[in-house]
């Protein structure tokens, strides 16, 4: 299968502003690229492009004062399976953990282990270990919390999803995210590009997607507790701890968001 992909997004800034961005889709998937998948700028921007600790493909800018445009579009190919459900997976011991995963075992800004341990110990202990207890916690989740375009909140936490019991993709995987991290499963924070490909057209514009991996059977899993279904075609672009570490972009000064397009869609074979 293939898949058109792409945004534009524009910035207005009343100083020049430098800017971090996480826009380009990860390395793990640049080699089903079928184009060229490159950030291009509607004004003289020189960018310099870097990976970060997490391995994610990220980039710095100076946005000059006024209204700059990011844009990128590209073809990859897809299998056009649904995600892998890794029924059999076990939950390894702390102790034989990778070092570099360990990390994602600890609470960040939005995922607020020391608020929801008491919680997810009272609730899950009593699931087997492994995927069982990842797929009871992202069913809690998914019944937990209302998705609401509306409730949106970039300060919400995931006790505060736990506690508003609403919000966006990004609050089903916080949650989720933090719940697996209080029962001592490895647990990291993913957004990408995910379209209506093989489900109901969703009426809401186009937006980029959360959801969350988790570390079992010495690989890491997909998981999405908003859709608590396999998917099929998503496309990553970064992960990390939580949505501080994956966001598009982090100004350093002031910088309204005034455009905002996503574009995902199936390219059918003629």
């Amino acid at each position: 299968m293939k898949i058109r992909a792409g945004f534009h997004i524009g910035y207005e800034c009343t100083q020049p502003t430098p800017m971090l961005m996480a826009l380009n889709i990860h390395p793990s998937r640049r080699v089903d690229l079928l184009s060229d998948q490159i950030l291009t700028f509607d004004r003289q921007i020189e960018a310099s492009n870097y990976t970060d600790v997490f391995g994610n493909a990220c980039s710095r800018i100076v946005a000059p004062p006024g209204l700059t445009t990011i844009s990128t579009e590209f073809e990859i190919y897809d299998s056009g399976q649904p995600d892998i459900v890794p029924e059999g997976a076990f939950q390894h011991a702390i102790n034989d953990l990778p070092n570099e995963v360990l990390v994602f075992l600890l609470g960040s800004r939005y995922c607020d282990t020391d608020r929801l341990a008491d919680f997810a110990w009272a609730r899950f202990s009593s699931t087997p270990l492994g995927w069982q207890r990842v797929q009871a916690i992202c069913d809690f989740v998914h019944n937990h919390i209302t998705f609401n375009y509306l409730k949106a909140d970039p300060l919400r936490t995931a006790y505060g999803g736990f506690t508003d019991k609403t919000g966006v993709c990004r609050d089903f995987a916080h949650l989720a995210t933090t719940l697996c991290r209080c029962m001592n499963i490895p647990a990291r924070y993913c957004t990408g590009y995910l379209g209506d490909i093989g489900v109901p057209a969703d009426p809401n514009p186009m937006d980029f997607s959360a959801w969350f991996q988790v570390y079992l059977g010495g690989h890491w899993h997909t998981v999405d507790a908003r859709h608590n279904t396999p998917r099929i075609g998503r496309i990553l672009m970064a992960t990390g701890r939580d949505a501080t570490d994956v966001a598009l972009s982090t100004a350093f000064g002031p910088a309204t968001l005034s455009r905002f397009e996503v574009i995902t869609e199936e390219i059918q074979q003629s």
